[in-house]
């Protein structure tokens, strides 16, 4: 049994993704991930990296190289898309991404001759849509998702514009990135491999912010003004692909334009849909029986099967079928408006506003709340034992009976949380 406990530096690459909310269970298929993307001697040094942003010289005196070295080997990471660099304040500094969103998604953004893309495609069909562990962990631990739907925008009565904030809206993230960035979708990307890709288009996966900036720095996407990705938006709708994004309400990273068939969120919330794995939309659809002509064009467009058909009970009309609208499922996005003909949908607000995150700081922590990891987000150097000790005892007080769990959740997500993180440099 000794290989099974054998330690190397891909497993504590592994332990090193797990310590952030967003981790990947340990698996012989995610070790052979790694290997593609990482030589043995990377995986060992950006084990030993911190999660929070750190220049090159804390890294220097963690891996304990000089400086030219370590910049070197940071630089070569980030050229791969391994990590994101970005400048704050004039400072250069750099961050390991999770797997997703992160690293695996960026590994495919493009097409690259140094890494073996079908392969890695492979291994990601395996690891994610075959195996559920990972999809599992990712979508449905906790009530704080990575990702949130946005609303079709063009389906919106003058009523329901009324009710959209602007974080709500994609033009909006649009209008206000630093950043813009586009590459190929990673999830029909990763399908063309296998060839079960869809004909939704490709170039057409929008980041924005710190993440475009590095990822159109180094190539793995190309960078685009406003006007363009407004146009690919307009495509996006045109092909009735759903617009899923970061939770967040402030300097959003990345929107997927998603089919419901290749996209892991979709799949997600198909799968586990009763464990509600991504944030829907304030908006639910509502359907005029009367109206309902029963064609099904709302079925076939819907991305989580949250349209059916039924018969409509018509003793004049035995044929007739009607839509009927799983609420527990719907995510709010409104394509099935969109592809209704007879007029027969409508949006309304949820009763319940959904809550969302303000910026990734935010994010993070109350995710790593829910998740048992808030030590790891604030104890956050493992080279001094100090930290270790004192992460233990908050691992302690984060297996505590759910109730207190749940108290420190809601001081997580009070508003004095909120004001203070404003303050705080992201």
């Amino acid at each position: 049994m000794a290989h099974l406990t054998l330690k190397t530096s891909y497993s504590d690459l592994v332990e090193r993704l797990n310590r952030f909310p967003q981790g990947a269970p340990p698996s012989e298929l995610l070790n052979k991930i790694l290997k593609v993307l990482f030589s043995d001697r990377e995986a060992q040094l950006v084990a030993l990296l911190p999660i929070k942003p750190f220049t090159a010289e804390k890294a220097s005196r963690i891996w304990k190289m000089d400086l030219t070295s370590t910049r070197k080997i940071l630089d070569t990471l980030a050229g791969r898309a391994l990590l994101v660099d970005i400048e704050q304040n004039g400072i250069q500094e750099y961050t390991l991404p999770p797997p997703m969103a992160g690293f695996f998604e960026f590994s495919m953004m493009r097409i690259r001759h140094d890494i073996d893309q079908k392969a890695l495609g492979e291994l990601f069909y395996q690891y994610l849509n075959v195996e559920e562990d990972f999809i599992r962990e990712l979508f449905t631990r906790g009530e704080t998702q990575l990702g949130r739907v946005f609303i079709n925008e063009p389906i919106l009565s003058s009523e329901n514009v009324l009710q959209v904030l602007d974080y709500e809206r994609a033009t909006e993230v649009i209008k206000t990135a630093r950043h813009i960035g586009v590459g190929l979708c990673y999830c029909r990307h990763k399908m063309e491999h296998m060839g079960k890709a869809c004909k939704a288009p490709t170039e057409i996966c929008m980041t924005f912010n710190t993440t475009a900036a590095s990822l159109t720095k180094h190539g793995h996407a190309r960078s685009i003004d406003s006007i363009e990705c407004m146009d690919l938006l307009q495509k996006a709708y045109d092909h009735n692909l759903i617009q899923f994004g970061e939770n967040v309400r402030e300097e959003v990273n990345f929107i997927c334009n998603c089919c419901g068939c290749c996209c892991e969120a979709m799949i997600a919330a198909r799968r586990f849909a009763i464990l509600n794995p991504v944030h829907t939309t304030n908006f639910i659809p509502v359907i005029n029986n009367q109206l309902c002509n029963g064609c099904s064009k709302c079925v076939n467009v819907c991305p989580v099967e949250a349209m059916t058909l039924v018969s409509a009970n018509d003793p004049h009309h035995l044929n007739r079928k009607k839509a009927l609208l799983n609420e527990e499922r719907c995510l709010g996005c409104g394509v099935c408006v969109r592809s209704c003909t007879s007029g027969s949908i409508l949006l309304k607000s949820r009763a319940k506003r959904v809550l969302t995150p303000l910026n990734g700081v935010h994010k993070a922590v109350v995710m790593a709340v829910e998740r048992g990891k808030l030590q790891h987000l604030i104890f956050d150097n493992r080279v001094l034992f100090s930290h270790r000790a004192l992460a233990a005892v908050l691992g302690v007080l984060l297996k505590l009976p759910p109730i207190k769990q749940a108290m420190a959740n809601r001081q997580i997500k009070s508003q004095f949380f909120e004001q203070l993180i404003r303050k705080i440099p992201v």
